[in-house]
């Protein structure tokens, strides 16, 4: 539900590293949400034999924002509300990626998200990256509080990564159903070794030079 290819400019996993690691692990499906791209998604719904939720992790003027299911790249820099308004043209669906991990500075801080959860589909409650588990934590109470639906997301940006949070939903053929299925869906997660911010960090600063 959360991954990341080499448009990424954190990740350098290219489209058939990423196939061969989901075979070899019995994934049979991923949302690719590349920052501010659906490059990399729309490379891999091309060439996986299983399915790919084409995504963007869009950083807005308020904090990043997950849409799934878009046809159409959004730009970054955009208000939230004009963001999530645009996701909901494209039939997609609305997802709030670690909401409560201090650490990033990315995050929509909580005024903001209380000022549109009534527009948002998903929360993420838990993100295998986060430093602290409070922070998946106060997610999950925030999900429930709010009656959201839930999801888990890898963040995957290294080999090791993919398929630290897996969710288990029925098929699907489109976003209604997918979030049908989702109000359904079992997880399993697990954390990631707190060095793989180091590796991005790295690799950001390597693909700027």
């Amino acid at each position: 539900m959360h991954m990341h290819t080499y448009r990424s400019p954190d990740c350098v996993l290219t489209p058939d590293i990423i196939i061969a690691v989901c075979l070899r692990r019995n994934i049979e499906g991923i949302a690719v949400t590349d920052h501010n791209t659906i490059k990399g998604a729309l490379e891999l719904s091309r060439l996986a034999p299983f399915p790919v939720i084409v995504g963007e992790e869009i950083k807005t003027a308020e904090g990043e924002v997950i849409g799934y299911f878009l046809e159409e790249e959004i730009p970054s820099g955009l208000g939230i509300e004009d963001t999530i308004s645009r996701i909901k043209d494209q039939r997609g669906v609305v997802c709030i990626p670690h909401p409560f991990d201090r650490v990033r500075k990315s995050r929509v801080k909580l005024p903001v998200l209380n000022r549109v959860i009534k527009d948002v589909d998903i929360i993420e409650t838990f993100n295998s990256r986060n430093l602290f588990e409070s922070s998946n934590t106060m997610a999950l109470e925030y999900a429930r509080r709010h009656e959201k639906l839930s999801c888990v997301g890898s963040d995957a940006h290294l080999q090791g990564e993919i398929g630290a949070s897996i969710t288990y939903i029925e098929s699907f053929q489109n976003s209604a159903e997918f979030k049908k299925a989702l109000a359904k869906a079992t997880f399993s997660f697990h954390k990631s070794n707190f060095l793989v911010h180091v590796y991005t960090k790295a690799v950001k600063s390597w693909k700027v030079r």
